[in-house]
């Protein structure tokens, strides 16, 4: 639920980023959790972003504890067709408000992280030039959901 009131779809993996009420901006009613810089470096002056540092993992377990705490996720961990084992960053975003326990939520991102675990198997290094495109792809999912 939104401050006007309007209830928007979980499934929806775009974020709302402003609610406008009698012409005045609100606040985002999410925060971004990301282990990717160039994520954090380009929407830290515009969104509440905490960085993790460490793997791709690290974000999901984040994200997994606000979503038990009655946090509720709004970007699918594994929107994107890059898999957790061919890239080290992840980014999601997550409401401010906490609520009852969203089961859909605690359903995605449990099988985002068995999904994790399975890939993990394989891990992969890759040049500074590789792990400088990955950056981009997961800065460019979020900053497109973000935008809408």
């Amino acid at each position: 639920m939104t401050g006007n009131g309007k209830a928007y779809s979980f499934m929806d993996y775009y974020v709302i980023l402003f609610i406008f009420e009698d012409n005045q901006i609100m606040q985002p009613d999410f925060f971004i959790i990301t282990n990717n810089p160039l994520v954090y470096n380009e929407l830290k002056d515009s969104y509440p972003v905490e960085f993790k540092e460490g793997s791709y993992i690290h974000v999901l377990v984040s994200a997994r504890d606000y979503i038990y705490e009655g946090h509720t996720l709004l970007t699918h961990p594994l929107v994107g067709s890059v898999k957790p084992n061919e890239t080290p960053y992840k980014t999601v975003a997550i409401s401010k408000d906490k609520e009852r326990l969203n089961l859909e939520s605690v359903e995605i991102i449990s099988g985002s992280i068995q999904t994790y675990e399975k890939f993990a198997k394989n891990p992969r290094e890759y040049p500074k030039e590789v792990l400088d495109d990955f950056q981009q792809i997961d800065y460019s999912l979020i900053k497109n959901a973000v935008d809408r």
